[in-house]
């Protein structure tokens, strides 16, 4: 049964496709929307052209079961490390191609539910600017491939974060997900410590297990790719090219299975007019390209972060956070984050450790922020959708200010009441202003308040807001 057939089903609306021969596939593809298909193994190549590729490319999350012979199962294994899901050795049964589609069907349902509640955590943590949002449109469709990624942004930005991401949103969910700081390890140890090595290959050499391999049927991040040498960036790609390696000293090759996830805050661009960076390799790392914007561009984070962190670190410290005093979060919606998400979330474990009763205080943060946080231009404030910002519309404040006038606006004079509002009470308050301003109008304030009309109808909903 099956002999050079191709079946794919439409599992949305319960369509059946059956094709015999390369063409008719690709054009069902580029027609359909696929979410499992059944392929001969003699139809895997069409005009050299992959048709695990082409139709990942149509279809990220659709299921690639292969149909082989006892002869050709090993080019089928081989297949999966290309996105195949698995392979079935034929004659199969009608029945078998049912439950297999059945249970691919439950798993895409499953991992709608999962991504709802994925959806929720991750965009309140990256952000509902577009900016943001693309970066995680672009994650949903790329995490299910094995398509390689290359993250780039300032040090700190979050790049091992969405790495992270990645990963956990993969097939590879439950495999190793291994991170490497490329420029952490010597140079004359990179390759052992990445690739292995055999005993007696130099001086001190064991038989060792390279970080690829303990990768392997799972994720390698790896960071700071810019600082690889010339040697290691040819071991890399040939790698990629083939997924083979070897241990250093070694003849014996290799078949492993692992994702390449790379990372750089350097100017890869640069790197290759300089032939630092191999252009070859660059273009093998960059089938998707993914630049966080640093913390600075993207404040309307900074709440959730804040907010995320604390939770972290209440239970580090076996301490419980009920409130951030106006002042310190006036202090931490206008710093500039030089160090990014990385440096607020070691500025919260400062805040953390010395708070008192249960209360963050402008004192309890570092140096950097406590001095004199009014000073700073209002054009840094936070948006106004933040819970730790107080006014979008507040008049400038020049750099040379150093205390607030008698006409210093109202919503910048804390009282004692607005001390012991939690972060939640000054959110809702603050949408309430706004609703009040702009007369009801959820569009405008929307867009005054830098979210989405969904992010607003969320957050009336949490508040239990009713216009």
């Amino acid at each position: 049964m099956l002999d050079q057939v191709a079946s794919a089903w439409s599992l949305a609306d319960a369509s059946l496709f059956t094709v015999s021969d390369s063409t008719a596939l690709f054009n069902t593809i580029e027609e359909n929307l696929i979410d499992c298909a059944f392929v001969d193994i003699s139809l895997l190549l069409h005009k050299d052209v992959d048709v695990i590729s082409f139709l990942k490319s149509h279809n990220p999350e659709a299921e690639v079961v292969l149909l082989c012979t006892p002869q050709t199962a090993k080019e089928a294994e081989k297949a999966i490390s290309h996105g195949a899901a698995s392979y079935l050795v034929k004659p199969v049964a009608t029945r078998t191609l049912e439950d297999v589609a059945k249970k691919y069907q439950q798993g895409l349902k499953n991992s709608s539910n999962y991504r709802e509640l994925q959806d929720h955590l991750l965009e309140n943590l990256l952000g509902d600017t577009p900016g943001m949002q693309k970066i995680l449109r672009l994650l949903y469709k790329v995490a299910p491939t094995t398509s390689s990624v290359l993250i780039t942004g300032e040090s700190g930005s979050g790049k091992e974060f969405l790495a992270r991401i990645v990963h956990r949103l993969s097939k590879r969910a439950n495999e190793p997900f291994v991170a490497v700081n490329c420029s952490a390890i010597p140079e004359n140890l990179i390759e052992s410590e990445l690739f292995g090595s055999k005993k007696g290959a130099f001086t001190g050499a064991a038989d060792k297990k390279g970080l690829f391999e303990e990768a392997n049927g799972g994720t390698l991040f790896l960071d700071e790719i810019g600082e690889l040498s010339q040697a290691t960036q040819v071991k890399l790609l040939r790698f990629l090219q083939s997924h083979e390696t070897r241990r250093v000293g070694d003849t014996e090759t290799r078949y492993l299975d692992v994702r390449i996830l790379a990372a750089t805050n350097a100017d890869l661009a640069q790197g290759m007019a300089n032939k630092t960076f191999r252009e070859d390799l660059y273009y093998r790392l960059n089938t998707f390209h993914i630049n966080v914007p640093p913390l600075r561009e993207r404040r309307s984070t900074i709440p959730n972060l804040v907010k995320y962190f604390i939770l972290k670190f209440e239970k580090e410290e076996n301490k419980v956070i009920q409130k951030i005093e106006p002042a310190a979060q006036m202090a931490l919606a206008t710093y500039n984050y030089p160090g990014n998400v990385r440096e607020l979330e070691n500025i919260i474990e400062h805040a953390v450790v010395l708070s008192e009763n249960g209360c963050i205080r402008l004192e309890d943060l570092p140096d950097e922020l406590s001095l004199a946080p009014m000073q700073r231009k209002t054009d840094l404030l936070l948006p106004a959708k933040s819970s730790i910002a107080v006014n979008a519309n507040l008049p400038e404040i020049n750099s040379t200010q150093t205390n607030l006038s008698a006409e210093t606006p109202k919503a910048l004079e804390y009282n004692a009441a607005s001390e012991f509002l939690t972060l939640d009470e000054l959110e809702k308050q603050h949408i309430l202003r706004a609703l009040d301003l702009f007369k009801g109008n959820k569009t405008e304030v929307a867009e005054k308040l830098g979210i989405s009309r969904a992010t607003l109808w969320r957050k009336l909903k949490d508040h239990k807001i009713e216009i």
